[in-house]
């Protein structure tokens, strides 16, 4: 439960920064409208990530669009969209919910703060309950055997076109609309690729000049565990009609374009390749590892690449000449020697501050600072604990009085009824025990109890000493900043030595057994001795007055004599309770030392071993950095409103009270103090690349030889950045005709890091080296592209084609088109 609470504080943390940071950031602009158009339900988990990503990086993408192409039912069964909507075959809109939930493929999209009606879907025969040998087959021959899906179709990227007109202002030209076309290559909707692009095309080209398509084919080797032989054999189908789409002599026609009226019009394409360019991005790279975001690196891909393509060129200077990107140079680039189109893939990565990590170190320090500052040593001498608790001598004496009645009232008993009137004469050879016998019986002895030892019981049982000490214990202020449980737990503990309050009072106690035996021993001498032996004023001939004046004398003398015993025996039943109540407070410290502890270790180890997942030079020094860092918040919070002031209310208040709630309680608490009072203040609000500068090089004040230089950081930095952004396409031995290679950064060309990045390696690159200038804070990313392979290069190609022709050969229907008329497997 505590790592668990820790990791979503840090994950909120996290998050909230990137919002902040990014809108701190100057985001770049798109050129010209975008559209991104998502085929089959297996691209539900990418529309959520790539539109957000859109969101967050693009100043005008609010007018971004995008539509999802998915078989009837899809949306009634597995999204909040209206039954009414879906079923209708024409678009519905997503409405948009808090978070990004799209991890399934069966999962419907949901988007963070994307405006409804931005994404609309696009209605194709029904999936379920087909028969997966012939599932391809059937619904190529349904689509073009129902003309409502395409007349529907027609409807739905009308309107959709409708709502890019209305953001036009948001862009400088509105001649040219990227099209970018998303499916998973083993999804069997893709079947109807053709068709469905062909048809956005023609609808879009009736309101731009120019329409750039770019399909990104993803391809996930990791979730082929139960069905990998089916799912490749599909996949396989799919790559052998995408190599025909990408032939230079493909043609198309088809009556695709239905009026209100019914009426179809042809549409025709080429002869030419479908596509602008084909990106093909798996979850594995060419290392052959998958990466730890899986499809999510690809997400981040089709976002920078269409940013890429479509960035608006900064007007004025920026620093130093801009390399960007040239589409028809790349193209060319990846055409091979013999002309052929070649296919393009790319790696991502990205580094900003840790976040995270920076998170749980700040927690735990805080945390280390507040133990520390509790468990110190105090400056209380033995004498002051024990009068601090009300232990002294002198304490427990005068509480030890409150407890009796007045002595004063002893005098009363001078006027007990005697049973007779026996003469001095008759007294004088009695001792005390027999006269008050004599005089008396038991009554003085009943009274006595009544009057003085009862009351004194009964405000003895009401003593609690536990009550008594909380307002000085537990005071959030601190009655007493010189104590806490720390130092209860040792000053409590059961040790013969001066510092234990434990230890002093029960030697106290050890003094008061010995008065009290000592004052039994001198009772009984008294009350044993004979009355005419007693010095009290004896009146000759007067016989009354002299048995009257024993009279007082026994009461004052013998009972007062009792009075001071009974007072020694209460003061010894008081530090009783006292010594029960320290035992008690002992084990209660001790618990929340233990639970103090406790935390602290976890706390610690959440810290240690998500800074051990980051890398090597992104997480350096966090931990040495973040000490000093939040030493130093929490000394000016101290400076400012005094040396207690992390357990006054305003922070953590009463720390006791918040263990005996739950350990869970207090590390609430304290999340809110680090949120509220720590992580905001002015060293937290650093950029990404000073706040690591100086994290680099804090570790000088620690004694640590391995500091790292400016420039050391930066070739660290520049390394890791290109070996994370390794090509996410696995290629059988690199056997592409021609690989062709650019890289372009994402961040402020000002910046010193963006600067070594450009220069490092200049005269020995073989690759085009660019960068899209954003005043960024929060970060630098690097886009890795790579083309000049072909299909056939593939390892995805070489393993599932052994599947695709066995499930040929067996019976499986792949295809909507006579197989004959798709290019030949190579």
């Amino acid at each position: 439960m505590i790592k668990s609470l820790a990791m979503r504080y840090a994950a909120e943390y996290a998050a909230r920064e990137d919002r902040l940071q990014d809108q701190g950031d100057g985001r770049s602009s798109i050129h010209y409208p975008a559209l991104f158009l998502f085929v089959g339900e297996k691209t539900a988990p990418a529309i959520g990530p790539v539109l957000d990503s859109c969101r967050r990086k693009w100043d005008n993408a609010g007018g971004v669009m995008a539509m999802h192409a998915v078989p009837e039912g899809w949306k009634a069964e597995q999204s909040a969209v209206p039954k009414e909507e879906s079923s209708s075959g024409g678009f519905a809109s997503v409405s948009p919910a808090p978070g990004i939930s799209a991890r399934s493929g069966a999962s419907a999209p949901v988007l963070s703060d994307w405006p409804s009606g931005h994404l609309r879907t696009l209605i194709l025969p029904r999936l379920t309950g087909r028969d997966p040998r012939t599932v391809r087959r059937d619904l190529f021959r349904e689509f073009q055997g129902e003309q409502r899906y395409l007349a529907e179709m027609n409807t739905a990227l009308r309107r959709m076109t409708g709502g890019i007109a209305d953001y036009g202002r948001l862009y400088s030209s509105f001649d040219v609309i990227h099209l970018s076309i998303i499916t998973r290559v083993d999804d069997p909707l893709n079947v109807l690729l053709p068709e469905i692009t062909l048809l956005t095309r023609a609808v879009l080209g009736q309101s731009f000049k120019s329409v750039q398509t770019d399909l990104f084919a993803l391809i996930s080797e990791r979730d082929q565990a139960e069905s990998f032989g089916l799912s490749s054999s599909v996949g396989m189908a799919f790559l052998r009609e995408l190599e025909g789409m990408q032939s230079p002599d493909y043609e198309f026609t088809a009556p695709l374009l239905v009026t209100e009226d019914g009426l179809s019009i042809p549409v025709s394409h080429g002869p030419s390749p479908l596509f602008d360019l084909v990106y093909v991005l798996s979850d594995k790279n060419e290392r052959g590892t998958s990466p730890a975001g899986g499809m999510d690196d690809n997400y981040e891909i089709i976002s920078h690449i269409s940013l890429l393509k479509n960035v608006m060129r900064p007007s004025g200077g920026i620093g130093q000449e801009q390399v960007s990107y040239n589409n028809m140079a790349f193209k060319s680039g990846i055409r091979g020697s013999t002309g052929r189109q070649g296919y393009a893939s790319a790696g991502f990565s990205g580094v900003k501050r840790p976040n995270r990590q920076i998170a749980l170190a700040v927690l735990y320090h805080t945390f280390r600072r507040i133990r520390e500052e509790m468990s110190g040593s105090s400056r209380l001498s033995p004498r002051e604990r024990l009068e601090l608790l009300g232990l002294s001598p002198d304490s427990l004496r005068e509480r030890a009085r409150r407890l009796l009645p007045d002595k004063e009232g002893i005098l009363e008993m001078t006027g007990l009824m005697s049973l007779g009137r026996p003469s001095y004469h008759e007294l004088k050879r009695l001792s005390l025990r027999e006269a008050e016998e004599l005089l008396f019986g038991s009554g003085g002895e009943a009274y006595f109890r009544s009057n003085f030892a009862s009351p004194a019981a009964k405000r003895l049982e009401a003593a609690d000493p536990l009550r008594e000490w909380t307002p000085l214990l537990s005071a959030p202020d601190g009655a007493s900043p010189e104590i806490t449980f720390f130092q209860l737990a040792e000053w409590t503990a059961d040790r013969d030595d001066a510092g234990s309050v434990l230890h002093g009072l029960r030697q106290h106690m050890a003094g008061l057994r010995a008065a009290i035996a000592s004052s039994r021993e001198e009772l009984e001498l008294l009350y044993g001795d004979s009355v005419d032996r007693q010095p009290f004023s004896r009146v000759p001939l007067m016989d009354k007055r002299t048995v009257r004046n024993f009279i007082h004398y026994l009461f004052a003398e013998g009972y007062g004599a009792k009075y001071e015993l009974l007072l020694l025996e209460s003061e010894l039943a008081l530090c009783a309770r006292l010594e029960a109540g320290l035992e008690s407070l002992h084990s209660a410290s001790v618990k929340r030392v233990k639970a103090m502890e406790r935390l602290e270790e976890e706390l610690k180890a959440a810290a240690l071993d998500s800074i051990g997942r980051a890398e090597s030079d992104i997480g350096r020094n966090i931990m040495e950095y973040y000490r000093a860092v939040t030493d130093e918040v929490i000394d000016e919070i101290k400076a400012r409103r005094g040396p207690g002031a992390l357990l006054g209310e305003r922070y953590m208040g009463s720390l006791p009270g918040l263990l005996d709630r739950g350990i869970e309680v207090l590390l609430e608490r304290l999340i809110e103090v680090c949120g509220r009072e720590i992580l905001t203040a002015e060293p937290f609000a650093l950029s990404f690349e000073e706040e690591l500068l100086r994290r680099a090089n804090v570790a000088a004040a620690y004694d640590n030889r391995e500091v790292l230089s400016k420039e050391e950081l930066f070739r660290r930095l520049y390394r890791t950045l290109e070996e994370e952004a390794a090509i996410n396409v696995r290629l059988f031995e690199y056997t592409q005709e021609h690989r062709h290679e650019e890289k372009y950064f994402f961040g402020d060309s000002g910046s010193e890091f963006l600067r070594y990045a450009l220069s490092a390696d200049e005269t020995t690159r073989i690759y085009r080296l660019g960068f899209v200038h954003e005043r960024r804070r929060s970060g630098v990313e690097k886009l890795n592209l790579m083309g000049g392979f072909h299909l056939e290069d593939l390892l995805y190609y070489r393993n599932g084609r052994i599947y695709y022709e066995t499930y040929l050969k067996n019976g499986y229907e792949l295809h909507g088109v006579d197989e004959e008329s798709l290019p030949a497997l190579r």
